[in-house]
């Protein structure tokens, strides 16, 4: 399935939802909506589905304006961040019965082979209430795979389930979209599952839609300091610096050298906004390196990787340490950074200068 959105907005009363916007979904593929909470995420997947029309613009399935039509009359799956199973249901009937309703043949494989895959085969005979929260959102999943609509919208199914739930689903999901080749639109607020899934990323902000296109071009070339914040976890640092005769002055720190565009940002005294992954970050400095020194307030240890947070006088640096390191609070330290992985905004906000090749997730 092609869906186009041309031009579409919501306003609700006096307020607006959805700020006009367009967008080819690329069929077959999965499309990520990434934004906070009121991002406007759900709102467009209302437009999508049907339940909702825009106030304005045109939705197209293949070529086919399909604007205000009900959800009821479109071959939509969807699956929301509470799960929504039949209770008086077994597993089985549960995943069965998108595919009982449309007649369709081979149910029972079709069923273990989607149990088996969501690693659920071992309670097929059981009732949802009878799993915990996790097996229950796979038996969701299994059931709106099962129906195999060539649209299907997730809005942050994983949300509501533990972190070591959420990150063995969140591999098997984009095993499992890819084998399936419906057109998958997939809402979330955390760059990791954008990431992890690949496709396509929309990235939204109080309704409108900032940037589109392959995930991993959005990722390394956000278009705006917007996009940079939504797209970055844990956030990116961002420091306001000069331009220099010679390169760049961070406020409150030291000058260094910087290439820019023969067209951008040339003339001494501009203001703009250094941008660096926390993963650009170290604590061993290289040739080249940018020299920034400050104070240890606080190391966390999260699975394979350590989060340090280290005050300056440019303002709180954190880094992105792979493996697992011990500081001692309150400790001197020095922050290095190659100026080559470094983003730069202009004094609008958007992006002037990205690393030729950007620094780990």
């Amino acid at each position: 399935m092609r869906l186009v959105l041309e031009g579409v907005g919501k306003n609700v009363g006096a307020e607006t939802w959805l700020k006009p916007m367009s967008l080819d979904l690329r069929s077959g593929a999965v499309t990520v909506l990434l934004g906070a909470t009121q991002a406007g995420k759900t709102s467009l997947m209302r437009l999508m589905a049907g339940l909702d029309a825009p106030t304005s613009g045109r939705v197209l399935v293949d070529g086919q304006d399909v604007t205000g039509v009900p959800v009821r009359k479109r071959d939509v799956s969807m699956v929301y961040q509470q799960f929504i199973n039949y209770p008086s249901m077994t597993v089985a009937r549960n995943i069965a019965s998108p595919m009982r309703l449309r007649k369709q043949t081979g149910v029972d494989a079709r069923v273990r082979e989607l149990a088996t895959k969501l690693h659920i085969e071992p309670f097929l005979d059981r009732l949802p209430a009878e799993l915990s929260g996790g097996q229950q959102q796979r038996v969701a999943l299994a059931r709106a795979l099962a129906k195999q609509a060539p649209l299907m919208l997730l809005d942050e199914p994983l949300v509501n389930l533990d972190y070591k739930l959420r990150e063995e689903l969140r591999e098997e999901l984009s095993q499992l979209f890819a084998s399936e080749g419906s057109t998958v639109v997939y809402a979330t607020t955390e760059p990791a599952e954008a990431l992890l899934l690949g496709g396509y990323t929309a990235v939204l902000d109080q309704g409108e839609l900032l940037q589109y296109g392959p995930t991993v071009d959005v990722f390394h070339r956000p278009s705006s300091l917007r996009v940079a914040r939504a797209f970055s976890d844990p956030p990116m640092n961002l420091l306001t610096a000069d331009v220099t005769a010679q390169g760049l002055r961070l406020r409150g720190g030291p000058d260094f050298a910087f290439a820019f565009p023969a067209d951008r940002l040339d003339r001494p005294g501009a203001p703009v906004t250094l941008g660096l992954r926390a993963s650009a970050l170290r604590v061993v400095p290289r040739a080249g390196d940018v020299s920034v020194p400050g104070r240890l307030e606080l190391a966390e240890i999260s699975g394979s990787d350590t989060y340090v947070h280290v005050a300056t006088q440019v303002g709180e640096l954190v880094m992105q340490l792979t493996g697992v390191h011990y500081f001692e609070l309150g400790a001197t330290l020095t922050v290095y950074f190659s100026p080559a992985q470094a983003y730069l905004f202009d004094a609008a906000g958007e992006l002037c200068v990205a690393p030729q090749r950007a620094g780990g997730h």
